[in-house]
């Protein structure tokens, strides 16, 4: 073989070991990334604090919980009527109790009352948000309404996206008149891996919230509600955890609505209220 030739295989041969270990530098650097920066990737803390009041819902109380670990949680509560439940709602990484306002309209609407809990870190509370600590808070808000007097019977744990995984998880630990999960995960760690294919996401992930484990352990009826044109959590993750959920339960599908949008949508009068035995004369919801 001439020796030019010979030559420019072994410079080839270099640079293309050099791209390969340039490349697996970068992809280390990603997950590295990744790895150490999960916890702001997973938890959009909001800090926006306000007073509650929102137009037509009069009363709502601005309250503080203390938690076993320490922690002071804000939360925004107002009872129900003497004969209708209450929801314990949990929302989503990016929004704050402030921002439920059309939820509170209708709930006060019905009649039915509500606790909604600001997660540790988030506006108003203490502590630093990780899927244990939210776990504690759950039951921490769900501990302080049976202390009011209110019987499991009279409560609702209702979860949006991240508060989905909240959501199941209390419902396995403590008893309730029903679940509502609105468009939900299988699992936060399912998110991520389908977000990024390439990447070991799910084995980095340390707050995997694994609801398509848990859902086998809630044996209270259940209601999924999810939108066709969710781009946030895909549909398909409502579909897969409604086929793990043990019956009774209800699968409402939201034809063109997306991961924010099913409250403005018709959620709690074509489905919540009917699912809870609500507002009889309002439109069912596809099962």
């Amino acid at each position: 073989m001439p020796r030019h030739r010979s030559g420019a295989l072994k410079l080839f041969s270099l640079i293309g070991r050099i791209a390969l270990v340039v490349a697996l530098a970068i992809y280390l650097l990603i997950l590295g990334y990744i790895y150490f920066n999960q916890q702001n990737m997973l938890y959009e803390k909001v800090t926006t604090v306000t007073t509650p009041k929102v137009d037509g819902v009069p009363d709502i109380e601005d309250i503080r919980l203390k938690t076993p670990d320490g922690e002071t949680l804000r939360a925004w509560y107002l009872p129900p009527d003497e004969d209708k439940p209450l929801i314990l709602f949990f929302g989503g990484q990016g929004s704050g109790i402030h921002d439920q306002s059309d939820r509170y309209i209708h709930m006060h609407r019905e009649g039915v009352g509500f606790l909604a809990v600001s997660y540790r870190g988030y506006a108003g509370s203490t502590g630093t948000p990780t899927e244990q600590g939210l776990f504690t808070d759950a039951a921490t808000a769900y501990d302080w309404l049976t202390a009011q007097g209110y019987k499991p019977e009279r409560i609702i744990i209702h979860g949006h996206s991240l508060g989905s995984g909240v959501a199941t998880w209390l419902a396995t630990q403590r008893p309730a008149l029903a679940l509502i999960l609105e468009a939900p995960f299988t699992a936060a760690a399912d998110v991520g891996q389908e977000r990024y294919p390439l990447l070991p996401v799910s084995f980095l992930m340390k707050d995997k919230y694994l609801s398509r484990d848990r859902i086998k352990d809630v044996h209270i009826p259940v209601l999924i509600a999810h939108g066709d044109r969710d781009t946030v959590i895909p549909f398909h993750h409502g579909v897969r955890l409604y086929d793990l959920a043990n019956q009774p339960k209800t699968f409402a599908r939201y034809d063109g609505s997306g991961h924010s949008t099913l409250v403005r949508d018709g959620l709690y009068e074509r489905s919540v209220w009917p699912f809870l035995g609500l507002s009889k004369a309002a439109k069912k919801p596809t099962e």
